[in-house]
């Protein structure tokens, strides 16, 4: 196997200034707000019980538990995004919190290592009994993902103990053996966590567990089906009733699946797992299965956005094009298992594609499931809000047009603190003697062979691309990302432009480095906003036109152009053209033309409305919902003009 290393978060420092402005947002205002999430203590958004939970499952109080059976995951995954500031940021206040809560947790662990307070404060609820629904597994997998961050970050052996005494039980529990259980998580992500904790204590057993459920997962008689016909058995959650395997990807066995199918989140931290036990094991089949599965992702059922899950009915994958703009759900937390399926194809096989699309979820989808200002947060990522339709009790309830202080399920918020926070651990990539720049984002690092490397830059609102790099010692290989939209690229090496193109493999530009102590080099490129249009098959955006600038997709609101944006016809002859607003955000403005007409009846043979011509503006989608709320269009219509128009 070839030697592959990240960059870790302590050998880098983020100097951004867009991105710094989200890790400040992550470290004051995101992670204290969510702490008094699950402390229950904002008055006007949903309890959250979850801290409380692990006080009374550790004697510490009495009570009942409250909230969604996978409730601990709210809470690992705020310390994981805690774990990754402290990684590279001094904040005793923080590191005092989260010992505490280290401490909390260990107090609520079982004697024989078991951990989950669902299943603790209900003693009549047997342990395993329904991999289904119960999320045991995959509330183990953000424990275990948690205590890794935290013992890397900090050095603290506490949560690593307790991760790995539960994570040496599950090992007892499920295997082939006799009197072991041979099933499989109903929600996958301990796959991907067994493998972290196999690479931070070298013990191979956690890493044959993950490979055990991924070679379990879909083969032979299907578990969940078996676990319905057990006398008994009852649904937690009534929607699972006449369960389709689909749902939880266990259909068929991982190897010889080639869609993407079912809950989303599910689907996408399965595939990272199967992609980090295939490079673990040089296991060839698993890692094409999840390369095709991304073909069909990225080719067939990704929004623009990078947001993925067209159905709000059990927030999954229907059919190939199937895209809707107005009910989609695309859940926060599928666009960030889409990043980080991306980043790890990227480092495996050495394709800057995979970043493209890596970095399309990132900045449009991840960030715009939060704020700017850290303290709401959109669960669901619609293309198109149109307020007044978003009513409970219809079809359209899962569908906000304003973000939320905090939810039932709250997964999404601490999720996107925890992947913003960890953002360093993207930028680079490293295999044997070539370095990798995979995200253009201003930050200096120490390369663990003590090579420097600084990068200037202020992508993606300028397009240049400063990289210095002096002590050089092993690397000999820089491979620089070039975007698939990027136009008139640039390569300057010192004073001299060189001729990148015949250096260019897979999306990189491989600049030699032999013999050089130190470095200097120079990227441009032009990434103008263009109209982009969808495959006919799109059936929602048939007719329809969306502005993407470089990574970035924007998107028409009300509180710009005025209601209803259904009544705006972009004309295309007309190129885009950008300015920079005070605040520092590119907006996009365009041609077009108003539908209008007097008529006030609902349907009328009267052709008397007209056209007028206005000029309208764009910003970002992760801007969207941050002024006065109102309706939200990524794609418009498209005026028409047949091709021989003007000719005669």
């Amino acid at each position: 196997m070839q030697n592959r290393q990240t960059v870790s978060l302590d050998k880098i420092h983020i100097t951004d200034e867009f991105w710094s402005r989200y890790l400040d947002l992550v470290q004051y205002e995101m992670l204290p707000y969510q702490w008094k999430a699950i402390n229950d203590e904002i008055p006007e958004a949903p309890p959250s019980h979850s801290i409380e939970n692990f006080r009374i499952a550790a004697h510490e109080k009495e009570g009942a538990y409250y909230g969604a059976l996978f409730q601990d995951t709210d809470v690992y995954k705020w310390l994981e995004g805690v774990s990754y500031i402290l990684a590279q940021r001094c904040d005793s206040f923080l590191e005092q919190q989260a010992d505490k809560v280290v401490e909390l947790i260990a107090q609520a662990q079982c004697d024989d290592g078991y951990l989950d307070t669902y299943v603790i404060l209900h003693p009549e609820y047997e342990r395993w009994s329904n991999l289904m629904e119960g999320h045991e597994l995959y509330c183990a997998g953000h424990l275990i993902e948690a205590a890794v961050a935290y013992y890397c970050a900090t050095g603290k052996h506490m949560i690593l103990t307790v991760a790995t005494r539960f994570a040496d039980l599950i090992c007892q529990t499920f295997g082939d053996g006799d009197g072991q259980i041979h099933g499989y998580p109903g929600h996958p992500e301990i796959e991907l966590a067994l493998v972290k904790l196999a690479d931070v204590t070298g013990n191979g057993a956690y890493l044959r567990q993950a490979k055990y459920f991924l070679d379990r997962r879909g083969s032979g008689k299907n578990w969940f089906l078996a676990e319905e016909e057990r006398p008994g058995f009852h649904h937690q959650f009534p929607e699972f009733a006449d369960y389709d395997p689909r749902y939880s990807q266990s259909h068929l066995p991982v190897r010889e699946q080639k869609t993407a199918e079912g809950h989303a989140v599910r689907a996408v931290y399965l595939y990272c797992g199967m992609v980090d036990v295939a490079e673990r094991t040089q296991d060839e089949t698993l890692l094409r299965a999840a390369g095709t599965i991304w073909d069909n992702i990225v080719g067939r059922r990704m929004y623009l956005t990078g947001s993925i899950g067209s159905s709000g009915v059990l927030e999954r994958f229907t059919c190939d094009y199937d895209l809707p703009n107005e009910r989609n759900y695309s859940e926060s937390c599928a666009s960030i298992g889409l990043l980080q399926l991306g980043i790890r194809l990227a480092r495996l096989y050495k394709d800057a594609s995979y970043i493209d699309v890596a970095e399309l979820a990132l900045y449009n989808t991840v960030l715009a499931g939060v704020a700017l200002d850290g303290k709401s947060f959109f669960y669901v990522n619609p293309l198109e809000v149109v307020p007044e339709t978003c009513m409970s009790h219809t079809s359209m309830a899962h569908v906000k047009p304003v973000r939320q202080k905090w939810f039932g399920v709250a997964c999404c918020p601490p999720n996107i603190a925890r992947t913003i926070a960890s953002l360093g651990l993207f930028v680079y990539s490293l295999e044997d003697a070539t370095v990798f720049l995979n995200f253009f984002v201003s930050n200096t690092a120490d390369l663990p062979d003590g090579t420097h490397i600084e990068v200037k830059t202020d992508y993606p609102r300028e397009n240049t691309i400063e990289v210095m790099m002096s002590e050089i010692k092993e690397i000999r290989t820089l491979a620089i990302r070039v975007p698939h939209f990027a136009r008139n690229y640039r390569v300057i090496l010192g004073s001299q432009e060189i001729p990148y193109a015949k250096t260019l493999h897979r999306g990189y530009c491989h600049i030699a480095l032999d013999g050089v102590q130190t470095v200097s080099i120079r990227i441009t490129f032009e990434a103008p906003p263009v109209f982009v249009r969808a495959n006919s098959r799109v059936a929602a955006d048939a007719g329809k036109v969306a502005i993407k600038r470089g990574p970035q997709v924007y998107c028409a609101e009300e509180t710009d152009n005025g209601k209803p944006l259904s009544a705006v016809y972009v004309d295309t002859s007309h190129r885009p053209e950008e300015q920079r607003a005070e605040n520092g955000v590119v907006t996009v403005h365009f041609s077009g033309y108003r539908r209008t007409g007097n008529s006030t009846a609902l349907y009328s043979t009267d052709d008397s409305f007209i056209m007028e011509k206005t000029e309208f503006v764009a910003v970002p989608y992760y801007c969207w919902g941050n002024r006065t709320p109102g309706e939200m269009a990524v794609w418009l219509k498209e005026l028409i003009r047949l091709p021989d128009e003007g000719k005669k």
